[in-house]
């Protein structure tokens, strides 16, 4: 910091960044997925049909990573100051989905997941038929692939209805008996503040080969944290749709 009159200084602020990398990080990753190249010409997300993030119908992402170490104080606060909105606004969109679903796509109420970015709509298809369980995951892997093909326009349509409503991405998945199988996932970049102390973590777990960028590391704290504390985190989203509901209900 140098002075340049006596009551204001010029600080010059130096943000530390880490090189481009490859899609398994999801904390402060930008994701363009590529498509499965079926014969059909695939499905294309960018025209809201949440089958595929680019050209094709997607069944994973390529993303390049671009570490933020900084972020801007409005990010943050939209992070806090939005919640509430956003939790009445996922009961909306999924009953918006719900009721645009075909009857007879599946055999149960079908899992409806909504954050800001993203609508993930995972259904469950009969039970495959056969005596083992290599059996069933042959058969399960059939059922689910002739589920894909054969409703591929439906879910065109109404993930671009979704889309142009609601401002979110759609992806599409299907569980058959012990199988479930998303069609595509969305990465997308998260930023955030981290202190010196914090920053170390990162460092130490890219010191040791367990990550490969700051952000591949964040995105494994995150990954390890769901699952060592996935039965808290199922209470604390149980607890969020409680108090969803009683606000839908209003006084």
């Amino acid at each position: 910091m140098r002075l340049v009159d006596g009551h204001h200084a010029d600080r010059n602020h130096h943000y530390m960044s880490t090189r481009r990398e490859y899609p398994e990080a999801t904390g402060t990753t930008a994701a363009a997925a590529s498509g499965d190249g079926g014969g059909d010409g695939g499905e294309d997300i960018s025209a809201g049909d949440g089958d595929g993030n680019s050209a094709g119908d997607g069944d994973g992402n390529s993303a390049a990573e671009d570490d933020a170490d900084t972020a801007g104080d409005t990010g943050a606060d939209a992070d806090t100051g939005e919640a509430a909105t956003h939790l009445s606004a996922g009961a909306k969109v999924r009953a918006w989905v719900a009721s645009r679903l075909p009857a007879g796509w599946f055999e149960a109420p079908p899992y409806i997941q909504v954050d800001r970015e993203e609508i993930t709509i995972i259904g469950t298809l009969p039970d495959p038929a056969g005596d083992s369980e290599a059996e069933q995951a042959v058969a399960a892997q059939a059922i689910i692939r002739r589920f894909r093909e054969e409703t591929r326009n439906r879910r065109i349509e109404i993930a671009r209805e979704a889309e142009h409503r609601f401002r979110r991405k759609v992806s599409w998945g299907a569980t058959c008996g012990p199988l479930t199988e998303m069609f595509t996932t969305l990465s997308v970049p998260v930023m955030t503040r981290l202190r010196q102390s914090e920053r170390r973590v990162l460092d130490t777990l890219v010191d040791a080969g367990v990550a490969r960028s700051r952000s591949d590391a964040l995105a494994w704290c995150v990954r390890l944290t769901g699952e060592n504390a996935d039965e808290w985190l199922s209470r604390l989203r149980e607890a969020l749709r409680h108090v969803e509901e009683v606000r839908d209900q209003g006084p």
